[in-house]
Parts: structure tokens; C-alpha cells; sequence
């Protein structure tokens, strides 16, 4: 870690931003590798969770940084999961109109999903996300290690993600996950390489095609305009809200012709699996994730844009969408 900080950094100062709970495992060897790279190093411990993902913790991580002497030579290092990995992403995507930093990513939605691709963000408190910057890191370092001391929950919610990957461009790697699926969840670390190692590769190439997200990398969208308003709505889990999210797309592109029953049923098989949900707990208001929907940042001109498969390994982008239709996904998914 310390010599790929060192290699990002300008000047002889970094800031390592992790949250209280990674910090009891890794935080001492983080800053030792630092420091034997010749780097003055300064830690900043945030509270674990999606809370910490707001202008408010930001501008606690600014002081901080400030405080400490750090300036536009100064590198970030961000060592935690994907609330860590955007937050301090996005801090150093502002600090001084953009400094360099490095993700080390501990958690498996961040390995495969948050630490790749560049795009930085924090939460509004109408909607996730909404505040952020494309910001690319100098080097992303992923150590599978790191994930057996993830609680089970936190490994559901980048499996989601890795279920995801598969369904949009990878149906090789959807029947991998489905014959490796105990041994992924025993989290044996020669499964778990290359599958991490697979999905780095798909959102790698997305992103190089389309780095802005203004055509083929919407695709990694797949779930998450109607995972994100359920994710706000009824307080789920990453992972659970984009399962969910995939399962009403895909029942979406079943009522279109796009794709049939099998496709959609042998989601939900997987999805099952890794023990994420496919049906609505109480409380989802289709009326008010409508009204999220409409406020996130993948709507454009009052258009709100969705991903629907039409294979296990290919999806396309479609913009008619009728609330009607979202509606009916919804209730769809009613348990």
C-alpha cells in the first residue's frame, strides 16, 4: 500500500481515511506502510455505515486534512468498503480541485464494485448518491484476505453486485457463481480471487469505454433505479435493494418480450443462493419509490432510464418505461 501511495503522491503527505470498524483490524499496518514509504501519515476514523456519506462528515475530513498540512501533492488513501471507498473518493476529488488517492477496498462490494471506475459520491438526504465527482484512483489494491472478516451481510451485498456483472455481460461467469456458490460463501480464497478478479475486469472494460456514464456504461445500472429508492425507502441493505432491483427489472423485460420466464426464474435461483431477497417486505410504496426515482441522478429531462436484460450476459437501456409498468414490477415482487 505504502509504495503505490507513495507512487500517486506529489509531496510527502497523506491522509488514510477508514471507518472504526476496519480501523481495529487494519489501521496500525496501514500506517506502517506508509510511513516505511516515507510518507507523514494522518488517519481519519469515520463512524461504519451509509450515515457517514454526507457533506457533513466531508467537510470534518477537509478540517482534518487542512489541519494536518496536506496539499495538491498530497495523496488520500482510502481503506474500508464502498461508504469509505465514495466518501474519501469524493473528498479527494474536491480537496484543492482534485488530489490524488488510492483505493484499498475491504470489503467485497468494494473490491468489485465501489473501488472501480472512478465515480466519487456522497448522500442527500432526499436521495443516495446525489453530490459526487468522476474522480479516477491512481491504484486500487484488493487482498481477498481482507473479506473473511466481512459479517455475513456485508459479503450478500457485493455478491449482489457480482450477480450484476454476470447478468449483463458475463453468462460464463453467472454459471460459475452458481457452481462455486457454497465454496464463495465459505469464503475460500482461491474461488474468490478470480471471481474478484472477473468482475474488476467487467467494470473495468465498461468504464474505459465510457468513463462519464453517457452511453455503455449505463449498463451498470442494471438494479439500482429502483434498488436505490427501496435502499432509501425501507432502509435495506446495498445488496438486498439491487436484488430487488434486478428481480422487478427483470419481470419488467418479461412483460416487454424481452427476455422469458427461465431467464428471470434462474435470477431469482441465484439470487436465492447467496441468500438475498426476491420478494418485498411490508412497506414499499410503490407511489413514494416513484417519487425517489424521479429525484436520482439517472434521470435526465424528466426521463427516468432503466437497464433490462434480454439474456443472462446482456441487457439493454431503454428510456419508455411508464410508471405503470414500474407499478406492476413492484407488485410483482409483493410477498
Amino acid at each position: 500500500m505504502g509504495r503505490e501511495a507513495k507512487a500517486a503522491a506529489r509531496g510527502p503527505k497523506a491522509a488514510l481515511v477508514t471507518d472504526s470498524s476496519v480501523a481495529g483490524l487494519y489501521l496500525e499496518p496501514a500506517l506502517e506502510s506508509l510511513r516505511a514509504a516515507r510518507l507523514e501519515a494522518t488517519s481519519a476514523i469515520v463512524p461504519p455505515g451509509e450515515g457517514s456519506k454526507t457533506l457533513a462528515q466531508a467537510g470534518e475530513l477537509y478540517d482534518r486534512m487542512l489541519r494536518a498540512g496536506l496539499d495538491r501533492g498530497s495523496v488520500v488513501v482510502a481503506l474500508g468498503g464502498g461508504v469509505v471507498t465514495d466518501l474519501a473518493g469524493f473528498v479527494a476529488a474536491t480537496y484543492m480541485r482534485g488530489i490524488a488517492w488510492v483505493a484499498v477496498p475491504t470489503t467485497l462490494l468494494g473490491q468489485v464494485d465501489a473501488s472501480v471506475g472512478g465515480k466519487t459520491a456522497v448522500d442527500h438526504p432526499e436521495c443516495k448518491n446525489l453530490i459526487g465527482a468522476f474522480h479516477q484512483p491512481s491504484a486500487v489494491l484488493c487482498d481477498v484476505a481482507t473479506l473473511a472478516t466481512l459479517p455475513d451481510e456485508e459479503l450478500r451485498n457485493g455478491l449482489a453486485e457480482t450477480v450484476k456483472h454476470a447478468m449483463i455481460r458475463d453468462a460464463r461467469l453467472f454459471e460459475e457463481l452458481g457452481r462455486r456458490a457454497e465454496t464463495i460463501l465459505a469464503r475460500d480464497p482461491a474461488v474468490l480471487e478470480p471471481i474478484v478478479a472477473r468482475n474488476v475486469r467487467i467494470k473495468a472494460d465498461v468504464v474505459a469505454a465510457d468513463e462519464r456514464e453517457s452511453d455503455t456504461r449505463r449498463i451498470l445500472n442494471y438494479g439500482h433505479t429502483i434498488g436505490h429508492a427501496l435502499e432509501s425507502l425501507l432502509g435495506l441493505t446495498h445488496g438486498r435493494a439491487v436484488a430487488l432491483g434486478m428481480m422487478a427489472e427483470a419481470r419488467m423485460a418479461e412483460r416487454r418480450g424481452l427476455v422469458g420466464r427461465a431467464v428471470v426464474e434462474r435470477q431469482k435461483a441465484l439470487l436465492e443462493r447467496f441468500s438475498l431477497p426476491v420478494s418485498l417486505p411490508t412497506g414499499a410504496d410503490a407511489e413514494r419509490c416513484l417519487t425517489i426515482m424521479r429525484h436520482d441522478k439517472k434521470g435526465e429531462a424528466g426521463r427516468m432510464r432503466f437497464v433490462l436484460p434480454e439474456a443472462i450476459g446482456r441487457v439493454r437501456v431503454v428510456e419508455d418505461v411508464t410508471d405503470d409498468e414500474i407499478r406492476a414490477a413492484l407488485l410483482s415482487l409483493a410477498g
